[in-house]
C-alpha cells in the first residue's frame, strides 16, 4: 500500500454488487478506482446465463430483488442510465397450500388483507406502519446494528418484532395461510424458526414487498451487474477479470483496500497486517446452510393448482409453517428434510425477454446442510410437484448448482452458504466482529464490503457503501495530517 497521503486510488477486490458498489461510492468521491475480479465474469452471485437451452437467461444466484429497488445507496444512482430496467409479475408472492390455495401477497396492501380473510387485520397492523415509512426503515435497518438509528420510534417498532423468534411472532396470524405466508419470508434468515430475531427477514421482506414489489431485473440479474459497471467506468474506473487475489502480493499499490470477500478469505490475504484479535475472529467466522438449486427449462410454465402461483413472480414452497419451520431445523442439525423448503422463482412472468417462446426458466434452490454431497434433485422436484402436479412431464432441460458446486465457483460461498455466514444471534449483531466499525479491518487504510458485514446478504450494495464510506473518512484524515 502507497504511505503518500496525497494518493487518492484505491484497489477493490471481488466485483460481487457488494465490491461494485463501494467502487463506484470512491469513484462518485473523486477516487481512482480498480477493481480485480479472480473470475471471467462480473458480477459474483448476480449473473445470468443461459444455463438449460440457448436464449433462455436463468440467473446464477441471486433473482428477485425488492432491496434492489429499496437500497438507499442504490436508488442514488442514474442505474436507468446505465440499461437497468425493473419488471414487476401480477403477484409479487404466492405460497400454495394443500388444498389447492395459495396465499398471496402483493404491493396492494388493501388487496392483500382481503386476501387472508380474518387475518388481514392483523397483517394490515403489522406491515401498514413499516411499509408508509419503509425508507426511513431501509436506511436503518440495512446498516450497522451498533449505531443510534435516525429514526428511533420507528425502529423501536420495528425492532420489538424482529426480536422474536419467528414461531412466537406468528402467533399473532389465526389462519394456516396467513403464518405459512409469514413463515416462507422469515424462512430467508437461513436458521431454525424458533430461534431469536428470526421473525426479522420476514418483517423486512414483507414491508418491502407493500413498499416497492419484488421486481426482477429486465434481462436477469446481470442487468443490475452492467449498469454498476457502465457506472462505474464512466467515472473513471477500471475492472480486471481473471484477476485472483490470494495475499497482499496479488495487489498493486493503492491508498486504499476494500474486499468484498468473506472474513476467512481477508485473513488469508492480510496476513500479518491484520492485528491478531481481528485475525482470530475472521478465522472465526462460522457459516451457515447450503443451497441445492435446480435451473428448469419448462415447457407452458410451471402448472400450479392454486391459479394465483401461476401468476406469482416468486412462490415459497414448503406447505404449512409447521413444516417449514421442520424443514429449517433439520437442516440445522445437519440431515436433509425429506420435504425442503424451497425457493421459486418465475422471472418471465414479469420479464417476458427471459422466456423462448412457450418455454420458460424456472428457478429454484431448497435450503440443504453445509457442503451437502447428495442429490436432492428428486426432493425438490417432488416438492413443486406437490402443489404443480405435472411438472416433470413438462421439464425439457435441468442445470444442477450443490452446494459443492457453488463453492468452487465462488470463494465466498463456503460450503455452498450463499448468504455470506451464519445467521445466528451473535454473527446478526456482530458482523464481522463486535465493533463500531465493523468494515475496519484493522490494517491501515483495508476494509471489510462483503455480506459477511451488515446488513448482510442480499443485493443491494449496501456493505459496500457504507465500507466506501469508512474508507473515504479514514483517506480524508491521512490528508489532514499531511
Amino acid at each position: 500500500m502507497s504511505s503518500g497521503v496525497a494518493s487518492r486510488d484505491a484497489v477493490v477486490v471481488g466485483s460481487g454488487p457488494n465490491g461494485l458498489a463501494a467502487a463506484v461510492a470512491l469513484a462518485r468521491a473523486g477516487v481512482r478506482v480498480t477493481v480485480l475480479e479472480q473470475a471471467a465474469t462480473i458480477g459474483g452471485g448476480t449473473r445470468t446465463e443461459e444455463l438449460t437451452v440457448p436464449g433462455l437467461l436463468h440467473d446464477v444466484c441471486s433473482a428477485v430483488h425488492p432491496f434492489g429497488l429499496a437500497s438507499p445507496f442504490l436508488a442514488t444512482l442514474p442505474l436507468d442510465e446505465h440499461g437497468l430496467v425493473w419488471r414487476w409479475p401480477e403477484v409479487d408472492l404466492a405460497h400454495p397450500l394443500d388444498d389447492g390455495s395459495a396465499a398471496v401477497m402483493v404491493r396492494d396492501l388493501d388487496a392483500t388483507c382481503a386476501g387472508l380473510g380474518i387475518d388481514g387485520p392483523a397483517w394490515r397492523r403489522t406491515f401498514a406502519p413499516l411499509a408508509a415509512r419503509f425508507p426511513e426503515l431501509a436506511g436503518d435497518v440495512l446498516g450497522p446494528v451498533l449505531r443510534w438509528p435516525g429514526h428511533p420510534l420507528l425502529m423501536a417498532r420495528f425492532g420489538l418484532g424482529a426480536g422474536l423468534p419467528a414461531s412466537v411472532f406468528v402467533r399473532r396470524f389465526r389462519t394456516p395461510a396467513a403464518r405459512a405466508l409469514f413463515a416462507g419470508s422469515a424462512a430467508h434468515v437461513y436458521r431454525p424458526l424458533s430461534g431469536p430475531a428470526t421473525a426479522s427477514v420476514g418483517l423486512m421482506l414483507n414491508a418491502a414487498g407493500h413498499a416497492v414489489g419484488w421486481p426482477v431485473a429486465e434481462g436477469g440479474s446481470a442487468a443490475i451487474t452492467r449498469a454498476l459497471a457502465s457506472l462505474l467506468t464512466s467515472l473513471g474506473g477500471t475492472i480486471e477479470t481473471g484477476h485472483p487475489v490470494r495475499s497482499r502480493a496479488d495487489l498493486p499499490p493503492a491508498s486504499l483496500v476494500l474486499l468484498d470477500t468473506g472474513p476467512q478469505a481477508a485473513a488469508e490475504i492480510l496476513g500479518d497486517e491484520l492485528p491478531r484479535r481481528t485475525a482470530r475472529a475472521y478465522r472465526r467466522w462460522r457459516y451457515g446452510p447450503g443451497a441445492y438449486k435446480l435451473d428448469l427449462a419448462v415447457r407452458g410454465g410451471v402448472p400450479w393448482t392454486a391459479e394465483p402461483a401461476r401468476r406469482a413472480g416468486t412462490v415459497h414452497v414448503g406447505g404449512t409453517f409447521e413444516e417449514i419451520a421442520a424443514a429449517e431445523a433439520e437442516v440445522k442439525r445437519g440431515r436433509m428434510p425429506e420435504r425442503p423448503f424451497l425457493l421459486v422463482a418465475q422471472q418471465s412472468l414479469a420479464d417476458p425477454t427471459r422466456a423462448v417462446d412457450d418455454l420458460h426458466p424456472v428457478w429454484a434452490y431448497a435450503h440443504v446442510p453445509a457442503a451437502y454431497a447428495g442429490d436432492a434433485t428428486g426432493a425438490v422436484l417432488d416438492q413443486i410437484e406437490r402443489f404443480a402436479p405435472g411438472l416433470r412431464s413438462r421439464i425439457v432441460a435441468t442445470s444442477v448448482h450443490t452446494p459443492l458446486d457453488y463453492a468452487a465457483e465462488n470463494p465466498n460461498y463456503v460450503g455452498g452458504d450463499i448468504a455470506g455466514g451464519a445467521n445466528d444471534p451473535l454473527q446478526l449483531v456482530g458482523r464481522p466482529r463486535l465493533l463500531g466499525d465493523p468494515y475496519a479491518t484493522g490494517a491501515p487504510g483495508v476494509y471489510l464490503c462483503s455480506s459477511a458485514t451488515p446488513p448482510g446478504a442480499g443485493v443491494h450494495g449496501m456493505s459496500g457503501y457504507h465500507a466506501a464510506t469508512r474508507a473515504l473518512a479514514w483517506l480524508s484524515s491521512q490528508g489532514s495530517r499531511g
